[in-house]
């Protein structure tokens, strides 16, 4: 049976949003919402957990290299939170360490090898949430 994810890369000012299913285990960006100080345009989520019908949702937790907690980490387990409550899904926490800089990287290479010319604000935050989902949806199907 075929499930559907959608992934989140939290961020203070911007939440990346992806898409991905169980059958390629692959995932798409879907939007980015705005956020200040953490708190999310709710608008935006609301009409991509209404579009994609999501069975569960992704959220990627930030860490230290070594694996410890920073301040930033409970914030973005305060969201999970917040999407449980909100949507009624079951929400899994994704390590997302690299996924920023990882997302930075292809998006450099794309630039590079005659892909767009300019980073948009959000380009970063939405490749990052599909990384973070494709990992966790990979991390699924070896267990």
């Amino acid at each position: 049976m075929t499930q559907t994810f959608l992934g989140f890369d939290f961020g203070l000012r911007r939440i990346g949003i992806a898409t991905g299913q169980t059958i390629t285990g692959s995932a798409s960006p879907v939007a980015v919402a705005t956020a200040t100080d953490g708190r999310p345009d709710w608008s935006v989520i609301d009409t991509a957990v209404r579009e994609w019908a999501p069975d569960a949702l992704v959220v990627g937790v930030p860490l230290l290299m070594d694996g410890t907690e920073q301040p930033v980490t409970h914030r973005a387990r305060r969201f999970a939170r917040q999407l449980a409550d909100r949507y009624g899904l079951l929400v899994h926490e994704a390590d997302e360490r690299l996924s920023s800089a990882q997302a930075s990287r292809l998006l450099a290479d794309a630039r590079q090898s005659g892909g767009r010319r300019r980073t948009r604000k959000g380009d970063v935050d939405r490749i990052a949430a599909t990384l973070i989902l494709e990992r966790w949806l990979a991390d699924r199907m070896t267990d």
